[in-house]
């Protein structure tokens, strides 16, 4: 098979404010380092993805406005395949407002925008073409009858079924039972299982339930404390890296689109861990989102220290 990943997800512009603290209501901060830069869960992924020499199409939409043609010529200076990137007539490109405090928390309100218009209908005439992919790599800010069709057509295809549940919401058992490789934070753990995820132990239970609606492999993010995978009955932890975060922003979706990318190489998952490990690790050193994503002999670089 060939080793295409697909991303299907969304766009958003990034308005990016670092804060001393998030405001109170009512109340005026000043910030500084205020950037604009390239955002959104999917567009965030296929990036990352990219820049780990990953062979990356991707699945979006977004608006007929300067930001959204600029985002396209960005995608395809990354080498992305950007084919299935639809421009929207008449809708602005999703918007995302952050603010960033001293301790490199964020803060985040969303516009979906054109993102609403990545439709079951708009997707329909290219999933035959998922044939010929690895693996599809799937968020949650687009609508999700969209990720449930794609999650089934992919796996009446034979394609591997990558989710992020982010951001954290309720899913369907029949959702679930379509995914290969679920990949919540705590939060999104919590929601989906109804397990209060805080350490190692309660991620493990957590685990069982999403394997008991049919998950094959679990990986639960637990930040500074790392990952923990179950699969097939074994649970192994992986300790995250010793970083000072300055920006948490894209670590996420830095971690998603490594993973990916070392999966479709045929790494083992284990392998594919450490590498995304690093690739987040090295994100979270550095303001932005994309701005933020590091190129794949980097990641090498850091491994090896």
């Amino acid at each position: 098979m060939a080793n295409t990943l697909w991303v299907l997800g969304s766009v958003n512009a990034d308005h990016m404010l670092q804060v001393p603290y998030f405001p109170k209501p009512g109340e005026t901060l000043t910030g500084d380092h205020y950037q604009l830069t390239g955002g959104g869960k999917g567009a965030n992924q296929a990036v990352a993805a990219a820049r780990l020499k990953g062979n990356v199409a991707f699945v979006a939409c977004v608006g007929d406005d300067a930001v959204g043609h600029q985002f396209c010529q960005d995608f395809h200076a990354d080498g992305i395949d950007t084919k299935r990137v639809a421009v929207i007539k008449n809708a602005p490109t999703g918007t995302a407002l952050i603010l960033v405090n001293n301790e490199g928390e964020n803060c985040i309100a969303l516009h979906s925008g054109a993102n609403t218009e990545l439709t079951p209908s708009r997707i329909m005439p290219w999933l035959a073409e998922l044939k010929a992919v690895h693996t599809l790599l799937m968020q949650l800010e687009t609508p999700l009858d969209t990720v449930t069709l794609a999650a089934k057509s992919a796996r009446d295809q034979g394609v591997n079924v990558i989710l992020n549940p982010a951001p954290a919401q309720p899913l369907s058992d029949e959702l679930l039972s379509l995914v290969d490789i679920i990949t919540p934070n705590e939060t999104e753990a919590s929601l989906l299982t109804g397990v209060t995820v805080s350490d190692i132990d309660s991620a493990k239970k957590a685990a069982e339930v999403l394997h008991s609606k049919g998950v094959a492999k679990v990986l639960i993010t637990l930040g500074k404390a790392g990952v923990l995978l179950s699969d097939a009955g074994k649970q192994q932890h992986f300790p995250g890296f010793e970083v000072e975060a300055i920006d948490t922003t894209a670590a996420g979706d830095t971690f998603n689109g490594a993973l990916a990318v070392a999966l479709t190489e045929g790494q083992s998952m284990p392998e594919a861990i450490h590498l995304a490990q690093a690739a987040a690790a090295i994100s979270v050193t550095r303001l932005g989102a994309q701005s933020a994503i590091p190129e794949r002999a980097e990641v090498e670089l850091y491994c090896k220290q």
